[in-house]
């Protein structure tokens, strides 16, 4: 039996804020990215968008983004 063992493991740290910011800590300098909610994304969790003072990147845009680059 062939046992495949994992090539890379990142380690990251995340940091919640208030409401559904949260701060990631990215490798390889501990890099910071903040992550949010905005528009269509707050209204599909059932929050009201026009209360969304600082729209942010979901952590569902930096997906799509590293997907595509």
């Amino acid at each position: 039996m062939n046992e495949t063992k994992p090539v890379y493991i990142s380690n990251i740290k995340i940091k919640p804020e208030k409401g559904a910011v949260r701060h990631a800590f990215l490798p390889p300098n501990n890099s910071e990215v903040i992550f949010g909610v905005h528009s269509e994304i707050a209204e599909h969790y059932g929050a009201d968008p026009s209360n969304i003072t600082d729209p942010m990147p979901t952590t569902l845009d930096y997906i799509i983004a590293a997907t595509g680059g």
